[in-house]
């Protein structure tokens, strides 16, 4: 696996676009496209698409929130004909560096649906903690960014 994180741009985003999670995930994660417009609105938030050598197979978007300060992973999408590689744990390890890296740590959150056991799976294994139901409904989690 070579895994590489690069930036969203005019010349991949059509391809990043067509990336699209199993049908039994689209219930709990947001399209490419609706995250791509939202990250317009959130001028704080890395957009990136991943690859494994030259093959594009998903896409994160995180940044700092502004109703709190904290770093908020929003968005992680392996599309449905790359998962069960890796590429998941793997994209989540490189975004936790590039966010602890960062010259004011803070803590890294993540929330996801309560019912998505997958991703709960995930960033268990991550480390992150369940800080309990956010208001809108999901299950909030904190990994503490102090080393």
């Amino acid at each position: 696996m070579n895994l590489i994180l690069k930036e969203v741009t005019s010349e991949n985003w059509e391809e990043c676009i067509e990336l699209e999670p199993r049908e039994d995930q689209k219930q709990f994660i947001a399209s490419n496209l609706y995250s791509l417009a939202q990250s317009k609105f959130l001028p704080n938030f890395e957009t990136l698409a991943v690859y494994n050598d030259e093959i594009m197979v998903g896409f994160v978007m995180f940044g700092i929130d502004p109703d709190d300060s904290q770093y908020w992973i929003y968005r992680l999408m392996i599309d449905s004909s790359h998962q069960g590689k890796g590429y998941g744990i793997e994209t989540m390890k490189q975004v936790i560096d590039r966010i602890k890296a960062k010259p004011v740590p803070t803590d890294i959150m993540v929330a996801y649906h309560p019912e998505n056991k997958a991703a709960a799976s995930l960033y268990e294994k991550l480390g992150f903690k369940v800080l309990g139901k956010a208001p809108w409904g999901e299950i909030m989690t904190r990994l503490s960014n102090v080393d």
